[in-house]
């Protein structure tokens, strides 16, 4: 859902108006002097510039489909459309994609783009032990040949519902083999903007690759983004005027500030991002299903939207954004019961041992874990609080699944798959029976069929109580007046730069 705010003009304002059309009505006409530059906040550093081997939001945000390419991309809806692959063809039995790629492309280092890279990164992310982060896109892959250098022959082992969305995502960036190695530092690609420098820390700087077939049309030179995770500071930088942008504002209680100020345009909308009190289902006492259910019967939504987002966001009963064509809402799956919760804690054998919640440091984590924590504890549990750096994060968490609460946003689309991805996933989980659904989701080409697979999914997840099921991260853009061609909604983790121009 979007929503655009617009401006009010006072009467000094439409007064000055008046007396500068006059002026120029005397004046010679000037041409307008477009901004070739472009200052972007965001508010989180990437760990590595490789999106095909790092799941951090942040680096298919600023790199997919701008430095990087993949066979397809989307559009705003959500559409696939032709990025690398100029077009494609698809047997009757939704098995075998023959894609005609496109010619004359290169990489940033000048190498020519071939079937032979596509070959590469697929062959790459599919090997045995590799860490991409969508591996299931490319185990679903039989055969991968160049029939010459400009088509590719993909034939998959059973048919994929996602495969042609998948291919625009980040993960499935087509990358070169000889530099490979150096993409986690210094991404080449085939993208419109090229890399330029990174002071971590600090900025990224992206600059125009006038050698892209699309160059002509790319109004922007040089993209800088600037990392600031603390709401005052981005506010204080955007009233500066050092930052033209900060599409995924931080402080939401500010939101009224830019409201008022007709420097600025307010963009309200919602995202791919479920906001989840993950739990620890593979030790105890996480791992106890009465305990789950005890502690989504402690949480109140309606609290910690209105605490921690100023009443931005909507409340979500289970993994699977509200304005997806298969939602159900399960809000009241588990409904704001603490007597139900102290009783279902008795009988889950919770001794009172303190329960670590740690936080990445994101607003939106730390601020809900501080309503969530007097919200457990209420209902008797210990919970204690450990901020920590997206660093550690990734590698306590995420992949030594060290904690027993975290609160994160998983921003990509169709992630329901993230609950059969096994017991060494984050999450804990691991059930055959919906492991059986969700292969049976991907391979359904009937939309509504696979629609019906989605919700008893949802279902499925929310009746296991797996995670705290929290609500729906919106996404606030503050933009400069003149700032034009950032996207109003959210499919996919991207920010199209080659749309984006400044007046």
């Amino acid at each position: 859902m979007t929503f655009r705010y617009s401006r009010a003009f006072s009467a000094q304002t439409l007064s000055a108006a008046a007396a500068l059309a006059a002026a120029l009505a005397i004046a010679a006409p000037l041409p307008a002097m477009a901004q070739s530059r472009i200052a972007i906040g965001m508010q989180q550093e990437p760990t590595s510039l490789d999106p095909t081997a790092d799941a951090t939001a942040a680096i298919n945000t600023m790199l997919t489909q701008n430095v990087y390419e993949g066979l397809t991309s989307v559009d705003q809806s959500g559409a696939v459309i032709p990025q690398l692959a100029e077009s494609w063809t698809i047997s009757d039995d939704s098995l075998t994609y023959v894609f005609n790629l496109v010619q004359g492309a290169t990489f940033h280092d000048g190498a020519p783009f071939t079937a032979a890279d596509v070959v590469f990164s697929f062959e790459r992310a599919r090997a045995e032990g590799n860490t991409n982060p969508r591996g299931a896109t490319f185990a679903s892959i039989d055969t991968i040949t160049a029939l010459d250098d400009h088509t590719v022959e993909i034939v998959m082992k059973n048919p994929d519902a996602f495969f042609l969305f998948d291919l625009a995502q980040g993960p499935a960036s087509i990358v070169s083999e000889a530099t490979v190695g150096t993409n986690a530092n210094r991404p080449n690609g085939t993208g419109a903007f090229k890399f330029d420098a990174w002071t971590r820390g600090d900025r990224l700087r992206l600059v125009r690759n006038p050698d892209h077939r699309n160059a002509d049309n790319v109004a922007m030179d040089v993209i800088e983004f600037r990392f600031i995770s603390e709401p005052a500071a981005a506010t204080a930088a955007l009233m500066a005027g050092e930052l033209d942008a900060f599409p995924t504002f931080p402080a939401p209680e500010l939101v009224a500030q830019f409201e008022a100020d007709p420097r600025f345009e307010v963009v309200v909308m919602s995202t791919e991002g479920e906001v989840i009190l993950a739990m620890n289902n593979a030790r105890e006492p996480t791992s106890d299903l009465n305990f789950r259910r005890a502690v989504s019967h402690a949480l109140d939504r309606e609290e910690i939207i209105e605490g921690a987002m100023y009443g931005f966001g909507i409340p979500i009963g289970s993994f699977y954004p509200p304005h997806g064509p298969g939602y159900v809402d399960l809000t009241q799956r588990y409904p704001l019961d603490q007597d139900m919760a102290r009783e279902l804690i008795a009988e889950s054998g919770y001794d009172g041992a303190p329960l670590v919640m740690r936080l990445p440091p994101f607003p939106y984590a730390t601020r809900s874990g501080e309503i969530i924590q007097a919200q457990l504890g209420a209902v008797g549990l210990n919970v204690q609080i450990e901020n920590v750096e997206w660093g550690f994060w990734l590698d306590e968490v995420y992949t030594n699944m060290n904690y027993d609460f975290t609160i994160i946003a998983h921003t990509s689309p169709n992630d329901l798959g993230n609950f059969a991805r096994g017991p060494n996933y984050f999450y804990g989980y691991d059930d055959a029976d919906f492991t059986a659904l969700w292969n049976a989701i991907r391979t359904e080409t009937v939309d509504d069929t696979r629609i019906e697979m989605l919700q008893q999914a949802q279902n499925q997840v929310a009746d296991q109580a797996v995670h705290g099921f929290l609500f729906q991260l919106p996404s606030i853009g503050i933009f400069r007046q003149g700032v034009e061609g950032f996207w109003d909604s959210q499919p996919v983790l991207q920010l199209p730069l080659s749309e984006i121009s400044v007046n």
